[in-house]
């Protein structure tokens, strides 16, 4: 029986039976589930926003290519650090508060981004809104985790792997769409004021339809285990998002050293506290989960590879192929829709045929992949939107098998009172992989552009990235077979 207790606001329902450890007598509504998922849209939205205005904000600001590498990054490390400790809170203090909390404070660091005046206001902005994303993102899961079971479950968790996969997309268009329509002479301000509206509808809808959960036995927070995992991320992560436009100067090899050492003090302190019957902030019993261990594994590649594939492609289009921010975000509407129709369909997969949709996916993400590059380099000169379309929908449609079904095996074993810190577990594996990936492909693909020109540089990176797309095939086959 699982240790979480859950309050809802009062409506009949025959969903669950009475003493139910989950209190689905509500549930979360259709309206409530639709709201945790713009919360969970709202963060991965605005990793990838930046991707095409990073030209008009060095224009603006003029940043530079080491500020705008700090414009990302910044961000990315700053919501990888405090992920788990954001799922630890909620567990403690009620998910619908902190995820309320995370959410408003999500709205203001935006406005501060739109309206900063310099460079390094704007940085500050960014970590601090990476900061709000992390307070958010992980009361998602864990209220999925808390108010459904079954069947809803399985269908709330295809949901949201749907989203995670659409909101990284759709980021890219968006923010092609806002930086050239200009609204009111905002310009690359609008990808982040954008969201002041959407987070103030958010909030009215939060409060009326998101059920309050949390757990029965709440753990105190794990301040060691805590400094640790921000020590290890931020070493690995900070250098190799900055090293590139810094030149590599000593202090990134010195904190790349750092960063192996800080993971083992991480593990072993949090062994010794799951021994003495503490809290830790990553419980290594948790990991003893088949399910989870092999399908953060599986993710780490996965999403390196995902957001090292939308950096070097908006780069490639916009300074190679000379195209639009527009254009360019456009060239991604057929990777969306095929992800979003993946989506739709793996529920109905997966109980026929298993995590071997994932496996499936995986080929199919690698034909679309070689498609492009083969595309990239046997059609350069002139190629427009058709020519990409095959490739780009082929990839979606492999990913968008991939993505949801994976996020719903790695949390179907995880107990409800565990619910955060699962979530937590599993958000900052994927978003310190969105940022590695930031980190080493587009370092690797800009290194190369510089070396051998655009197309040479793209076609080996996708090139790449196919290794990567093998090694999750590999990996999958390793998934256990059926799922909860």
């Amino acid at each position: 029986m699982t240790e979480t207790t859950v309050r809802t606001p009062p409506r009949p329902s025959t969903s669950a039976p009475l003493g139910s450890p989950v209190a689905d007598a509500a549930g979360i509504s259709p309206l409530g589930l639709f709201t945790v998922l713009l919360g969970a849209a709202l963060p991965l939205i605005d990793f990838f926003i930046v991707n095409v205005a990073l030209p008009a904000i060095d224009a603006d600001l003029a940043a530079g290519p080491a500020m705008l590498e700090l414009v990302v990054g910044g961000y990315g490390v700053a919501y990888s650090v405090l992920l788990v400790l954001g799922g630890r809170l909620g567990d403690m203090a009620g998910r619908r508060r902190l995820f309320l909390i995370g959410m408003a404070a999500f709205g203001v660091t935006s406005l501060a981004c739109g309206l900063a005046p310099t460079a390094w206001t704007l940085v500050a902005a960014r970590v601090a809104q990476g900061a709000a994303a992390a307070l958010m993102l992980p009361q998602v899961l864990a209220t999925i985790q808390a108010t459904t079971q079954g069947p809803r479950r399985a269908r709330a968790m295809s949901l949201y792997g749907a989203t995670a996969g659409l909101s990284m997309v759709a980021g890219q268009i968006l923010g092609g769409v806002l930086v050239a329509a200009d609204v009111a002479g905002s310009g690359w301000r609008s990808v982040f004021l954008v969201n002041v509206p959407v987070v103030l509808v958010g909030l009215v809808l939060a409060v009326r339809a998101v059920p309050e959960t949390r757990s029965d036995r709440p753990a105190s927070v794990d301040v060691p285990g805590t400094l640790l995992l921000a020590v290890t991320l931020v070493s690995l992560l900070l250098p190799l998002t900055e090293g590139r436009a810094a030149g590599w100067p000593l202090w990134t090899w010195i904190s790349l050293a750092v960063s192996p050492l800080a993971a083992v003090a991480f593990y072993l302190t949090e062994r010794r506290a799951d021994r003495l019957g503490r809290t830790p902030l990553v419980p290594p019993s948790l990991l003893r989960l088949v399910s989870l261990r092999r399908g953060l594994v599986m993710l780490l590649p996965f999403s390196i590879g995902f957001s090292g594939f939308m950096f070097a492609f908006a780069v490639a289009l916009q300074q190679g192929l000379r195209m639009g921010p527009v254009e360019a975000g456009l060239a991604l509407v057929p990777l969306a829709v095929a992800f979003f129709a993946a989506s739709l369909a793996g529920p109905r997969l997966v109980g026929r045929y298993g995590s071997r949709v994932v496996t499936a996916g995986g080929i199919v993400q690698a034909a679309g992949i070689g498609l492009l590059a083969a595309t990239v380099w046997y059609g350069w000169s002139g190629l427009g939107l058709a020519a990409l379309a095959p490739g780009v929908a082929l990839a979606g449609l492999g990913q968008g098998l991939q993505l949801p079904v994976l996020m719903r095996l790695m949390l179907s074993d995880v107990p409800a009172d565990r619910a955060g810190v699962g979530s937590g577990v599993m958000v900052t594996t994927q978003q310190s992989s969105l940022a590695l990936g930031v980190a080493t492909v587009g370092s690797l693909f800009l290194a190369l552009t510089a070396a051998l020109g655009m197309r040479q540089a793209l076609t080996v990176t996708l090139l790449g990235q196919l290794g990567l797309i093998a090694l999750t095939v590999l990996l999958s086959l390793r998934l256990p077979r059926t799922m909860r």
